[in-house]
C-alpha cells in the first residue's frame, strides 16, 4: 500500500536524499500511485511519499511551499480534511495532531521553529516501521523500504514467527523483521534542535473513562452521531463506490446514506458462479436506495495467475496478508474500475458489537520443527489484550493487528473508508451499556428509523427489524447453520472430520453451502492451486526456513491434496513465510520497480 518514509539524520544530504528516493521506490508499484520527496537538510529531515493519484495524501504531501509543509499517508476527515493539517497546525500547534480523525500518518516540517513532527493515527492502522541506528532514525510506511535501505535487518524475529503461527499476526508493536518495530497508535513524535522527544497524543484510557449510558440514551445519541459523521466519508472530491454486503453494517450506512453522496456505485465481492446472500442482499439493498449495484467476481484468471496475486499481496502487506488474502488485492483492484475511494462497513461489528475472531488458529503441531513447536505453544497461551476494555480490545488491538493484512491489500488498490473507526463513534461506543454491546437491537432500530423499507429485508444472518416469532427464529436458525456449514466447507473442517467432507460436499449441489462464503481455499489447495502447493511445500527453499518439519511437509500438502485432511492453515502459513523470506529478505530477489 502507499505511504511515507524517511530519515532523520546529520549524515551528508546526498546520502540521505538517495535512502529516501530507494525507500519511496520500494513502495512505488502501481502505475496510479504518483510519489514525491520533501528534504529539509538544515533540520536534517528527509521525507517521501507515494500516494493514489488525487488522492487527499498527494494533495497533502504535493502541496509544499511555505514554513510548514507536510507529507502524510492515509486520510484525514472532518476539520484537517478540509482546512489541511498544515492550516491546523498553523491555527492550534502540536495540539492540532489531536484534533486530527481519520486513518492516518505523517511528517510536519516547521521551518520557522526548525522542529519536526512524526505521527499516526489513534489506533495505529496507518502503521509506521522504524529503526534508530545511533546517528540515524529510519521510518516508514512499509517495512520494506526500510528493508531495502538497510540490508542488516533482513531477518526474521524467531519470537514474532511463533506470535505470527499461533495467531496469524504478530500482536502489539513488533513486526516479523529483527531491529524493526512499529509506533504505537497515537504516537507523537518531535525532532528539536537534535534532541527526540518520544510521546504519544492519545491513549484508549481517555475514552474508557467516559461515564456510562443507559440502552435508550445511548442509542438515541448513536442515531444522532452516526447521522451526523456520515457525510465525512462522502465527496470529498472523488467518486465514491461502496462496498455493499447483506450484513447490518453497511445497511447502516445506506439507511442514512447523506445527500453529498450523490448516486455512488454499490458493488459486492463474491465467488466465480455461485450467487452469496451478500450478492442477493446487497442487491435488493441497493435497488431499494434507487442506486445501480455490480458484482465483482473471482473469475479464472486469479487461480491461473495465483502464485503472482498471491505475492503482490506478501510483498505489499510486508507479509501481514498471505496466500489466503490474495483475492483481496484482486477484487479491491477490480473496485478501483467503479471507483478510487471504498466506502464499508468493516469494523462495525468489532466496535459496536464486540465481536471477535481473534485467538489461537491451531496449526497443527506436526508442522513445527521440534526445537521451535515450544515457541510456537508458548506464544498461544499468552494471548494480549486478556482484561482490556471491549472496545479497547476492538479499536486498538484486534483491528490494527489481526485484520490490518486484508485491510493493507485492498488499500494498495484503493482509498478505504469506514465511518466505524471515526473518533466520534469509536468514543460513543465506549459508552454503551454492556447489554447494547452484545446485541444487534441498536443497529436494526437505527435501520427501521432511518429507512424503514430497508429494515424489512433480512440481513445476511436472517435478522429484520422488529422481528420476532416463529418465522423470524426459523430464519435465524437456518442462517446460523448454514453460515456454519459454509465455514467448515470452505476452510475450518477440523481435521478429525475429514472423512465426513464428501457428505457436506454433497450439500453444495442442493444449494445448501456457498450461500456465505465464496472462497473456497481448502478446495482450491486440493484442486487448481495443488500443483503450486506441492512445488512450494517441498521446495528446498522452503525447507531451508528453521521453523518446519521437513520431513512432514511434503506429507502436508499430500495429505490436504488427497482430502485425508485439512491443512488449508498450515499450507497459508508456509506458502505465505516462504514469500516473505524470498521477496523482502534475499536481496537478489527484490521485485523490479
Amino acid at each position: 500500500m502507499p505511504g511515507i518514509a524517511g530519515i532523520v539524520s546529520r549524515r551528508p544530504a546526498a546520502e540521505c536524499e538517495r535512502v529516501v528516493v530507494a525507500m519511496t521506490g520500494s513502495m512505488m508499484r502501481e502505475p496510479f500511485y504518483r510519489s514525491g520527496t520533501s528534504c529539509v537538510p538544515e533540520l536534517g529531515v528527509y521525507a517521501g511519499w507515494v500516494a493514489h493519484d488525487g488522492s487527499y495524501a498527494a494533495r497533502q504531501s504535493a502541496g509544499g511551499g511555505g514554513d510548514v509543509t507536510v507529507v502524510v499517508s492515509g486520510e484525514c476527515v472532518g476539520d484537517a480534511g478540509e482546512v489541511g493539517i498544515a492550516g491546523l497546525y498553523a491555527e492550534t500547534g502540536d495540539r492540532a495532531i489531536s484534533q486530527l480523525n481519520g486513518l492516518f500518518s505523517g511528517v510536519l516540517v516547521d521551518r520557522r521553529q526548525k522542529r519536526a513532527l512524526l505521527f499516526n493515527d489513534r489506533y495505529g492502522i496507518e502503521r509506521i516501521y522504524v529503526h534508530e541506528a545511533g546517528d540515524a532514525f529510519y521510518f516508514a510506511s512499509e517495512a520494506k523500504a526500510l528493508l531495502r535501505v538497510l540490508p542488516e535487518l533482513r531477518a526474521l524475529d524467531d519470537g514474532s514467527v511463533a506470535q505470527f503461527l499461533a495467531f496469524g499476526c504478530t500482536p502489539g508493536w513488533r513486526t516479523l523483521f529483527r531491529g524493526i518495530s512499529l509506533l504505537e497508535g497515537g504516537s507523537l513524535w518531535v525532532f528539536d534542535n537534535g534532541a527526540t522527544r518520544k510521546g504519544r497524543y492519545f491513549v484508549p484510557s481517555e475514552w474508557e473513562s467516559q461515564p456510562g449510558m443507559d440502552a435508550e440514551a445511548f442509542e438515541t445519541e448513536f442515531q444522532h452521531t452516526f447521522s451526523k459523521i456520515l457525510p465525512r466519508y462522502f465527496g470529498a472530491g472523488s467518486p465514491v463506490g461502496i462496498s455493499l454486503t447483506g450484513g447490518l453494517d453497511t445497511r447502516m450506512i445506506m439507511a442514512c446514506l447523506p445527500r453529498s453522496a450523490g448516486r455512488p456505485v454499490c458493488y459486492t465481492f463474491s465467488g466465480q458462479t455461485d450467487r452469496t446472500l451478500d450478492e442477493l442482499l446487497a442487491g435488493r439493498v441497493a435497488a431499494t436506495c434507487g442506486l445501480e449495484h455490480r458484482t465483482l467476481r473471482i473469475g479464472g484468471d486469479f487461480l491461473s495467475d495465483y502464485a503472482r496475486y498471491a505475492d503482490r499481496t506478501v510483498y505489499a502487506t510486508d507479509g501481514c496478508s498471505g496466500a489466503t488474502g490474495a483475492h483481496e488485492l484482486y477484487l479491491n483492484a477490480q473496485a478501483r474500475q467503479l471507483s478510487p475511494v471504498r466506502v464499508t462497513g468493516n469494523f462495525g461489528s468489532e466496535v459496536l458489537r464486540s465481536m471477535s475472531t481473534f485467538k489461537p488458529i491451531g496449526l497443527s503441531p506436526a508442522l513445527f520443527h521440534e526445537a521451535f513447536a515450544p515457541d510456537v505453544t508458548s506464544a498461544a497461551s499468552r494471548p494480549p489484550g486478556v482484561g482490556d476494555h471491549p472496545v479497547t480490545f476492538s479499536a486498538f488491538r484486534e483491528i490494527p493487528w489481526s485484520l490490518f493484512g486484508n485491510l493493507a491489500a485492498g488499500r494498495s488498490q484503493v482509498t478505504f473508508r469506514t465511518p466505524y473507526l471515526d473518533n466520534d463513534i469509536v468514543a460513543l461506543a465506549f459508552r454503551a451499556p454492556t447489554l447494547s454491546r452484545r446485541s444487534p437491537d441498536a443497529a436494526l432500530r437505527l435501520i427501521g428509523t432511518r429507512h424503514p423499507a430497508l429494515g424489512s429485508i433480512p440481513t445476511d444472518r436472517g435478522l429484520v427489524t422488529g422481528g420476532h416469532g416463529l418465522a423470524h427464529l426459523l430464519r435465524r436458525l437456518w442462517s446460523d447453520v448454514t453460515f456454519k456449514l459454509d465455514y467448515l466447507h470452505t476452510e475450518g473442517l477440523p481435521r478429525s472430520l475429514s472423512a465426513a467432507d464428501p457428505l457436506i460436499a454433497c450439500l453444495s449441489k442442493v444449494g445448501v453451502l456457498g450461500l456465505h462464503k465464496y472462497l473456497p481455499f481448502r478446495h482450491w489447495f486440493r484442486q487448481e492451486l495443488a500443483g503450486h502447493v506441492r512445488d512450494v511445500l517441498t521446495d528446498p527453499a522452503t525447507l531451508r526456513l528453521p521453523y518446519w518439519n521437513r520431513d512432514r511437509l511434503g506429507s502436508i500438502a499430500t495429505d490436504h491434496i488427497s482430502g485425508r485432511r485439512n491443512y488449508v492453515r498450515e499450507i497459508n502459513a508456509v506458502l505465505t513465510l516462504e514469500a516473505v523470506d524470498r521477496l523482502l529478505l534475499r536481496a537478489s530477489a527484490w521485485p523490479a520497480r
